[in-house]
């Protein structure tokens, strides 16, 4: 029997006047590997948003490990991480110290916060780092001082580092080069923890090119805040895709 770790029903989401999620209903496996489809605007990232709660749907309900948002505590809440399609970086801060901004979510505010400034603890950001080929060079460089895909490198990181078994990523290779995406690609869809390293074990990554596909077990398709499929990678078919595109 299959172990639903998020599920959303009916949830509908209206900003001002505006529809951006219209009925939704989802469920999200244990050990799934996502592929999430749809055109710039068809509500992928709101998707994204409601499903780790930090939107809040109009209608409907959420529900992580059987549990609405409102119930979880800060250790549940924590087994959710998210890359952002805009990053989120802080540019005043280093690579590292972003990097190091991960533990936020598993710490309370004081002991990360202290953590951020503390040398010693960089030793674990700079194992993400470098599984993100970033450079040992750029570590002490703030952000606004990285290029595009150095930045992407580093939030991707600051997710990794969290430790979490749930990971939802919005257009995580944009910025990356071929041999970079198929990297990026394999820490993000990992199944087992190698050395002390734990990888989120059920993925969700919103895509726009169809040439990544390969490795997802599952397809899901949106436009206009409606889901139209939700099916295994191999059922994938062109009439799919031209509901969607």
């Amino acid at each position: 029997m299959k172990n639903t770790l998020l599920e959303l029903k009916n949830i509908s989401y209206k900003y001002k006047k505006n529809l951006i999620l219209n009925k939704v209903n989802l469920k999200i496996n244990s050990g799934e590997k996502i592929a999430l489809l749809g055109k710039s605007g068809s509500g992928k990232t709101t998707l994204i948003s409601v499903l780790n709660g930090t939107i809040k749907p109009t209608l409907g309900e959420v529900k992580l490990f059987n549990k609405s948002f409102e119930e979880l505590d800060r250790k549940q809440k924590h087994k959710i991480t998210t890359i952002w399609q805009d990053l989120r970086l802080i540019e005043d801060l280093s690579a590292e110290q972003n990097v190091n901004c991960g533990l936020l979510a598993e710490n309370n505010f004081y002991f990360a916060f202290k953590n951020l400034l503390n040398i010693s603890s960089f030793k674990k950001a700079h194992k993400y780092m470098q599984l993100c080929k970033l450079h040992n060079s750029i570590y002490d460089k703030k952000i606004r001082k990285l290029s595009g895909g150095q930045k992407q490198r580093v939030a991707i990181a600051r997710s990794l580092i969290q430790g979490s078994n749930i990971l939802l990523a919005d257009e995580p290779f944009s910025n990356l080069d071929p041999k970079l995406i198929k990297t990026i690609k394999n820490l993000l869809l990992e199944n087992v923890d190698k050395n002390n390293i734990k990888f989120p074990k059920t993925t969700l990554v919103a895509l726009h090119r169809l040439d990544l596909l390969n490795d997802f077990d599952k397809v899901i398709g949106i436009r206009d805040g409606k889901i139209f499929f939700n099916i295994k990678r191999t059922n994938l078919k062109k009439f799919h895709l031209d509901k969607i595109y």
